[in-house]
């Protein structure tokens, strides 16, 4: 029986590629002069913590930050944006969650879409990831278009892979 697996991975370091760029171009650029920035990565808690002396270049560091995610092909939709909180200082601070697995929620909102559209496959959630078999290749193929239809609507970076037949 045919089968693919869905997965949601972050690729560590083009993450720390990216934040190593950010940096670079936030201490090269004239309206960051003078203003103290920090871009941290804590690969263990998955988060990235944006931190600027100035709450108005916050912004500004995160579009930065967000291009070069962009550049290295990283999706932005693996990325959930708390809100900005006060630091010491007048400083402020944001800390950024990073989306490496399916969490059980999106899993089953993945197999409820792949439910809704009346296609012939099984889904399955493993760990992580969510397991998608059927009857033939058709099928599976279909289920694949569909899903990256959807993908913005379901707020997840998808890659489809380990297709067997």
């Amino acid at each position: 029986m045919p089968s693919f697996d869905i997965s949601s991975e972050m690729n560590w370091q083009e993450l720390d590629n990216a934040i190593n760029q950010a940096v670079k171009e936030v201490t090269a650029r004239f309206d960051f002069k003078g203003v103290k920035t920090e871009i941290k990565l804590d690969q263990k808690a998955k988060t990235v913590t944006l931190w600027c002396q100035e709450e108005g270049k916050l912004e500004a560091l995160r579009d930065i930050f967000q291009s070069k995610c962009i550049k290295r092909g990283l999706s932005i939709l693996s990325f959930e944006n708390k809100d900005p909180e006060l630091a010491f200082g007048g400083s402020v601070r944001q800390v950024i969650t990073v989306q490496a697995g399916i969490a059980k929620e999106k899993a089953k909102e993945v197999i409820a879409a792949l439910k809704d559209s009346k296609l012939k496959v099984q889904a399955q959630i493993q760990d992580e990831q969510v397991r998608v078999s059927g009857k033939n290749r058709d099928d599976l193929q279909s289920a694949i278009a569909l899903l990256r239809g959807k993908q913005n609507d379901l707020k997840i970076p998808m890659q489809f892979d380990n297709f067997r037949d």
